[in-house]
């Protein structure tokens, strides 16, 4: 797999799940604030737990899926696989999401998952592990206008119902991502 100039970012399973936080991570990835970047695995992982939650939603999902690999050119690691043996991670369930931000020349992995991650682990393959709150305030704070013109496309895209501004800001908030929150509200009017 060719390596990118942009920085590249494995998006976990645990962040693929929640449909908010895959819409705003998909949507600056989308405005090629970054190259976002997960393995089949990771693509099974979260809609088997979803599908698992949700046995209802299997078409929303199968076309959920469809739509961000066509939206995300170059999205889906491949040749990972030999590396997972290899690696050695507190949770050995994980090892494939380590090994699939190796194979993609990621420069981070976005997880709610810290603790299996240890600093060290990752800082031996140059690579950081960041939560979605901080990498969503990440891309504010380097290329906010990007950033903010992509949450704002997001959410005017969302008909079914219309989210305002402040209402999308609160979402976030509920959602784990309050350092983004505080920073989008400060700046409400532009999303």
């Amino acid at each position: 797999m060719a390596g990118s100039a942009r920085y590249t970012a494995v998006l976990d399973a645990n962040v693929l799940y929640p449909a908010l936080l895959r819409d705003v991570l998909l949507s600056l990835a989308h405005s090629d604030l970054y190259s976002a970047k997960w393995s089949a695995h990771i693509r099974d992982e979260w809609t088997r737990s979803l599908l698992r939650d949700r046995p209802e939603k299997r078409e929303q999902i199968q076309a959920a899926v469809e739509a961000m690999e066509e939206a995300i050119p170059d999205c889906l690691v491949t040749g990972y696989e030999h590396l997972i043996e290899g690696l050695n991670l507190p949770d050995s369930n994980d090892r494939h999401v380590l090994a699939a931000a190796i194979a993609g020349h990621a420069d981070a992995i976005i997880t709610w998952n810290e603790k299996d991650f240890p600093r060290d682990v990752l800082d031996s393959f140059g690579i950081e592990l960041q939560t979605p709150d901080e990498f969503v305030l990440n891309q504010l704070m380097l290329r906010g206008t990007i950033a903010l013109t992509a949450i704002k496309a997001m959410r005017e895209r969302w008909a079914r119902p219309e989210v305002s501004a402040m209402a999308l800001v609160e979402l976030l908030e509920k959602r784990g991502l309050p350092q983004t929150a505080a920073h989008l509200r400060d700046v409400v009017g532009l999303i």
